[in-house]
């Protein structure tokens, strides 16, 4: 909600058919900033963007700009999303940096979201266009304040958010049919001193293979989820929590899994900073009572387990790219052998001018399988992932590399038959 009375900066830039002749579209061209807009797809309308603020130069390759608008995000505990907008000066505008912030709604549209973003973006441009021959067509408009402003919003839902959701999905041919629908619900309340969230989910899934003359293959998977977790902020560097867990799954054999525990994390980095780097490390102890759908490989149908977990996680985005690796060991109380190592890395690099390379590994070594049905998967439960495998490593690699030359500007937008 836009507050009342505040101070407004904008930019108003003069259509190109009224500029003087003396300066045409090329000279424009040359007296433009250079700017290198890396922000997700997901996050940005970047065609939107490239529309609404045509007084700069788009490039394609950070060597080229002059301006790195660099922009990371957060969800609120609202709904929405803080977005953090780097403007990192390059060449000759090195070490004219400054950072804004634009939080976005839950209830925004699209469109308010998009104009939002731009309209930040404008004011964070100006430091780059006032010593050019573009300043004399920028405007400053300030908005005189009124009466005091409180300083803190009345808010009859006191932090509380609440969502509920139905999704469905059918497909139907003629020797194939499958319906599924997700149900969901969650409640959560953030604030700087605490969090609390509150998530339950139930998926459903159905298919059936239709053989002429011979039996239909059915099959059903279930997964019911009940989460929840309260956070205490301890300064700006510590963070306790409680957590408390419901899980029923056909896949994993869970009739019922309930879990209950603390937990403690250190961020190396202020939380603050979070958007552009952390390094937290977690420590958590979970109580499990367990009841199985069919009897374990370890003659169980029914346990109480305690288990401990520690975790390290490292996210870097930089300019030259993002780093994110997560390091995590887990074992059961009662007999450390039960235990797993995971290890995930996601890297994405800018190499060199137009040269940019990607990869994500996940590892785990996996020796705390408890809840493996005592039979054996039938071939139809294996084909059709019905229920989990006795495996002791899971890896998942992925890797690429894109090269890209040529013009080094992306100011043109051309939306006919779609983007691509």
């Amino acid at each position: 909600m836009k507050l009342k009375n505040s101070i407004v900066l904008f930019i108003a830039l003069i259509l190109p058919a009224l500029l003087p002749a003396n300066l045409e579209q090329e000279d424009r061209r040359s007296v433009a900033p250079g700017i290198y807009l890396d922000c997700q797809a997901r996050d940005c309308d970047l065609n939107y963007i490239r529309k609404e603020i045509s007084f700069v130069n788009y490039v394609r390759d950070r060597e080229n700009a002059d301006v790195h608008i660099l922009i990371t995000t957060q969800p609120t505990g609202a709904g929405g999303k803080e977005y953090t907008m780097a403007f990192i000066g390059l060449g000759r505008h090195k070490d004219r940096d400054t950072q804004l912030k634009y939080f976005s709604l839950a209830q925004q549209s699209a469109d308010e979201l998009r104009k939002g973003i731009v309209n930040l973006i404008k004011k964070g441009l100006l430091p780059y266009l006032y010593d050019t021959p573009l300043s004399e067509f920028i405007s400053v408009s300030y908005d005189a304040p009124g009466p005091a402003i409180q300083s803190k919003p009345h808010d009859p839902w006191n932090y509380w958010v609440f969502n509920l959701g139905l999704r469905g999905y059918f497909n139907l041919e003629s020797q194939f049919k499958r319906y599924n629908y997700n149900l969901s619900l969650s409640a959560n309340r953030t604030t700087e001193k605490s969090k609390f969230v509150l998530w339950i989910n139930g998926n459903f899934d159905n298919r059936s293979y239709l053989f002429p003359g011979e039996e239909d293959i059915k099959s059903r998977t279930e997964r019911k989820t009940v989460f929840s977790r309260y956070v205490k902020s301890l300064g700006g560097h510590w963070a306790a929590g409680l957590f408390f867990h419901i899980y029923a799954s056909t896949y994993d054999n869970a009739a019922l899994f309930a879990s209950i525990g603390p937990g403690v994390e250190f961020n190396f980095f202020p939380y603050e900073e979070a958007t552009r780097r952390e390094l937290r490390f977690q420590y958590r102890l979970n109580l499990t009572a367990r009841k199985y759908i069919e009897e374990t490989v370890y003659d169980k149908l029914r346990e109480t387990l305690l288990n401990q977990s520690f975790s390290v996680i490292f996210e870097l985005k930089e300019p030259w790219g993002n780093v994110g690796i997560l390091l995590e060991g887990s074992n059961y109380l009662h007999d450390f052998s039960k235990n797993k190592i995971k290890i995930e890395s996601g890297i994405s690099l800018r190499i060199s001018r137009g040269l940019s390379g990607n990869l994500d590994i996940a590892y785990s070594r996996v020796g705390d399988q408890l809840a493996l049905p005592k039979t054996e998967a039938s071939i139809e439960e294996r084909l059709l992932e019905l229920k989990r495998l006795a495996t002791n490593y899971n890896l998942q690699l992925r890797l690429g590399l894109s090269f890209s030359f040529g013009s080094i500007y992306s100011n043109v937008v051309n939306s006919r038959f779609g983007n691509y």
